[in-house]
């Protein structure tokens, strides 16, 4: 990668854009070329919780545009406490930018929020990836907010970065992949985005609890091409939440990385990219 196409994570300007009532801040990356990709992000992010080298990678050949949840770091308004209501802030705000066709990349929560718009308005997504994702009423997703309560504070014990614990795997490679990924979040020192608070936290927690109890969605009427991403030891989504996506999406395939975590995009952050262009490329 150049070092032009590595600066654009970390040099790019915050956007503001007016939609369904409030202000929402996102960044785009890289050439106004081919169909624009929305990425969303995980639990708990802000626009600068992307790992730079991803949104570096996909805006190689096309333009990236991630964009922040209301109530979250600078965007405006009321945090939205479920699911639904996130994707259809989306949905207006996909519009606002004046797209009515895109693909979707979806992290996490982010994959979820992208899978409720598939769900309401199909005719929107172009491609879908969806990583480290699970389906409403998913196995285990119940489990996440305990398991990310107990983690993060652990973290907090032990002087680590909750981050570190959450989404990568214990082995060598693992702490290797997550100490490095902490360091690529830091490049962007300038204009970054307001710090996630705990009272958004605690409202995305309950958001994807409801998600997890929920009865499963009627992913049927979306049949684009879709790429499921999935770490094989992830203890946030379990893997079996890939095999369920499969079975409700009838495009879809699956790409599953041993020794990996619930950050699987990061921990294979090369990989992953690769992976994920050549799904893109028309």
């Amino acid at each position: 990668m150049s070092e032009q196409l590595r600066t654009r994570g970390r040099n790019s300007p915050t956007l503001r854009i007016q939609a369904s009532g409030a202000e929402f801040a996102y960044r785009e990356f890289g050439p106004h070329a081919g169909v624009p990709l929305v990425v969303l992000t995980h639990l708990g992010a802000n626009l600068d919780s992307w790992d730079p080298r991803i949104v570096d990678g996909l805006a190689e050949d096309r333009r990236v545009i991630a964009v922040g949840y209301r109530g979250v770091g600078d965007s405006t308004g009321r945090i939205r406490e479920s699911i639904e209501d996130m994707a259809e802030d989306m949905v207006a705000v996909i519009h606002a930018l004046g797209y009515d066709r895109v693909d979707v990349f979806g992290l996490s929560m982010g994959g979820m929020v992208a899978q409720a718009i598939a769900s309401r308005v199909p005719e929107l997504i172009d491609r879908l990836i969806l990583a480290g994702s699970g389906p409403a009423g998913g196995p285990g997703l119940t489990e996440m907010t305990r398991f990310t309560i107990s983690t993060s504070l652990r973290a907090v014990l032990t002087f680590r970065d909750p981050k570190a614990l959450l989404f990568f795997t214990r082995t060598s490679a693992g702490k290797k992949a997550a100490g490095e990924y902490l360091a690529r979040l830091k490049e962007r020192t300038a204009a970054r985005d307001k710090p996630v608070t705990p009272r958004v936290y605690r409202a995305q927690l309950a958001a994807v609890h409801r998600w997890g109890l929920q009865q499963p969605a009627d992913l049927s009427q979306f049949t684009g091409p879709v790429l499921i991403v999935h770490g094989d030891s992830d203890h946030m989504v379990p893997p079996a939440n890939a095999t369920e996506l499969t079975r409700q999406l009838p495009n879809a395939s699956v790409l599953v990385f041993p020794d990996s975590g619930h950050g699987v995009a990061f921990q294979n952050q090369r990989a992953f990219v690769d992976a994920a262009r050549d799904f893109l490329r028309r």
